[in-house]
């Protein structure tokens, strides 16, 4: 087996790693972020929680894999998740070397009723949970913490990116969802000023049945 780069050298002189593909759907519910999480029905970690994972099988791009994933061991169909980062850690599989391709998607609750009703499908708050994340096999941990970042960037800047809320909301409506994201209180003044301009007014008023009616908003284009 070589150890440098050799003129002449045949792909097959060089290791290749087994490359896998993991997704961390995230959501929100009962005012956190959770991750969905899968139970293991294959022999390894049998039985253990997990998120949707597989091998890249020959000829599949990784697109191709992270669907069919969702799909069979999720019961999840109709995303499109975006690669999030390479997690390539040495010993982060003791079943050999393996790079995992991890990818990310933000969903509606809504939208993961049909997949909860699985006894092997379940939600997992990031910080309501987190001995059950940390102790997530082939570090996982780190996928849901990169994912998670990368979802609190990206409520920072957008009102909603991922589209959790329904439209109309509020704008309640739509600062309890981005404490939710980032876990922590927001400046309800602050929060309207940086908002209101990324929103456009429906012209319609809530009905009131949580308090005063409010205006209802989406989000603009």
């Amino acid at each position: 087996m070589v150890s440098k780069d050799v003129p002449g050298a045949s792909l097959l002189d060089y290791p290749r790693p087994s490359v896998a593909v993991d997704t961390a759907v995230l959501t929100a519910a009962d005012g956190s972020v959770c991750v969905l999480l899968v139970r293991r029905a294959e022999d390894h970690q049998h039985g253990k929680w997990a998120l949707p994972g597989t091998f890249l099988r020959e000829h599949e791009t990784l697109a191709d894999a992270v669907l069919r994933c969702l799909r069979e061991k999720a019961g999840i169909s109709g995303r499109v998740p975006r690669q999030l980062q390479v997690f390539d850690e040495p010993g982060r599989d003791d079943r050999g070397w393996v790079l995992s391709v991890a990818h990310v998607d933000v969903v509606p609750l809504a939208a993961l009723e049909e997949a909860l009703k699985s006894d092997g499908v379940r939600l997992a708050s990031v910080t309501g949970e987190p001995e059950l994340i940390a102790g997530l096999p082939y570090g996982h941990a780190a996928i849901v913490a990169k994912a998670v970042e990368w979802l609190r960037a990206a409520y920072t800047a957008a009102p909603d990116p991922g589209a959790l809320l329904e439209e109309p909301f509020t704008l309640k409506d739509l600062r309890e969802l981005h404490e939710a994201v980032v876990g922590a209180p927001l400046m309800r003044d602050t929060f309207r000023r940086f908002m209101e301009p990324k929103l456009v007014r429906t012209g319609q008023m809530s009905d009131g049945t949580r308090g005063r009616p409010s205006r209802l908003w989406v989000r603009r284009n």
